[in-house]
């Protein structure tokens, strides 16, 4: 599932292990303790009650000697710090965008940005928002509206970018409440979709249209470099560019940048903001020195500014583009083929399986993606996130529930820390739960937060 040698069919890992972590092993009579401890929720788990922790890609790549080389040698300056202008650097090469902020993470970014250019009763479409970009919005007293194509919520439709927006809504939104939008969003990849990509026909679309009415148009870039490579597999017209050429178009066609460094800048944390306008930029620099730091540091220690700059020269290699995408498509093969409804095609990051098909006998308002990650972990060991009905489903002012059109539970793979092996453990996991699935019963909550649900709230199981 990795780096093809020349002249095998066999595909491996483009990269040497060259320093391991003992994992901690339990037993499903102890999980089932923990769990329960926990309140049903995954997040309050410790790191040393999981074998396989899929919960999230975010800030758990393994890093590189390289990137390791770059932290010793870095520079802790609190003004002017040779990292940061070597971080600066590279972003300006891949984004082409001037101003280039540091952040710790890309909520932070979220943040900064939204609280500057939002006003209640603002409206942010998107292709889908992502929890704390939708959170960031909310905080502000603005609505995010998401506006995916129909290909989009159809999980088990094979399309080869179901990431998109739908521009026919995009217009209709703009035409009917335009001067409620100060600007449009798209998210590459669609996380909230199912780690989809968007095609670079539909990016140009959404820009063509934001100009047109006189948007910024703002990337959420977490995964820029799966999107760039699932451009260069899938589209048409792009299997000579290079991703780092594809990345570069996808950026010439935006306004502004929110990026998370803990993906696809394969560091542990950090974030950035890039711009182009000038006067944009003097404002949110002064709120940056109040929240985060001084703008060459931005809430960052030098080696972490390092770190980052380095994952950004490695993420963009074909050779790791082509093992990462191919890790998930393999597992999605394999749980395809065994009837399970695995999101397809495969994504960037993750798997994601639709719990309320899943587990069609547990209705939704008894979150059968609780009652899966639940089992996931009692059983394996595995932690995955749900993002269906307790992350992206609210309640209207009766109190009753308001599903999202997909009930997804979401395994994460961490960049280059996993193998085959581990990989396989899980699919057979999902299966054998899979195969027993009419013995499980749902939840319901025991303590719900109204605000992100997903990471605070506790459940208690519903007996038969």
């Amino acid at each position: 599932m990795g780096q093809q040698n020349q002249g095998s069919s066999i595909l491996f890992e483009p990269f040497k292990i060259k320093s391991v972590e003992k994992l901690h092993l339990s037993t499903p009579k102890q999980r089932r303790l923990w769990i329960e401890e926990a309140g049903y929720n995954v997040f309050s788990l410790t790191s040393e009650q999981v074998v396989i922790d899929l919960l999230t890609d975010s800030g758990t790549a393994a890093m590189s000697d390289e990137q390791w080389s770059e932290m010793i040698k870095a520079d802790e300056s609190y003004a002017g710090s040779r990292n940061f202008l070597e971080l600066e650097k590279t972003a300006r090469e891949i984004t082409g965008m001037e101003f280039i902020l540091p952040v710790h993470q890309g909520r932070a970014a979220e943040h900064l940005l939204f609280s500057t250019i939002l006003k209640e009763g603002d409206i942010v479409p998107s292709n889908s928002h992502f929890d704390t970009t939708l959170a960031n919005i909310e905080d502000c007293g603005a609505q995010g509206i998401n506006l995916p194509t129909e290909e989009g919520t159809s999980p088990f439709l094979k399309h080869p970018f179901k990431g998109n927006m739908d521009v026919d809504k995009l217009k209709d939104l703009l035409e009917q409440k335009g001067e409620r939008i100060p600007a449009v969003m798209m998210t590459i990849t669609n996380n909230t979709g199912g780690g989809q990509p968007v095609s670079m026909k539909n990016l140009e679309a959404v820009s063509s249209l934001a100009r047109q009415y006189g948007k910024p148009l703002i990337i959420d870039a977490c995964r820029f470099a799966e999107n760039s490579y699932f451009i260069k597999k899938r589209e048409e017209g792009y299997k000579d560019y290079t991703p780092a050429e594809i990345a570069r178009k996808i950026f010439s066609l935006c306004d502004i940048v929110t990026f998370s460094g803990k993906k696809d800048a394969l560091s542990n944390i950090g974030g950035l903001l890039c711009l182009r306008d000038r006067e944009l930029v003097d404002k949110l620099k002064t709120k940056l020195i109040v929240t985060e730091g001084f703008p060459t540091y931005g809430g960052m220690a030098g080696y972490s500014l390092a770190a980052m700059n380095q994952g950004l020269k490695e993420v963009l290699d074909e050779g790791y583009l082509k093992y990462r995408l191919r890790t998930i498509e393999w597992m999605v093969e394999r749980l395809e083929a065994a009837q399970v409804p695995v999101l397809v095609p495969a994504g960037g990051h993750a798997i994601y399986i639709e719990a309320s098909k899943f587990f069609p006998h547990i209705p939704r308002e008894n979150f059968p993606g609780i009652t899966l990650t639940t089992e996931l972990y009692i059983r394996g060991g595995i932690r995955g996130c749900e993002l269906g009905t307790v992350a992206f489903g609210k309640r209207d002012k009766d109190g009753n529930h308001i599903f999202p059109p997909l009930d997804l539970v979401r395994l994460a793979v961490p960049r280059r820390v996993y193998t085959e092996a581990h990989m396989g453990y899980v699919v057979e996991c999902i299966k054998e739960i899979y195969s027993e699935r009419g013995r499980c019963n749902g939840f319901e909550f025991d303590v719900e937060y109204p605000i992100m649900r997903h990471f605070r709230s506790t459940f208690k199981p519903i007996t038969a």
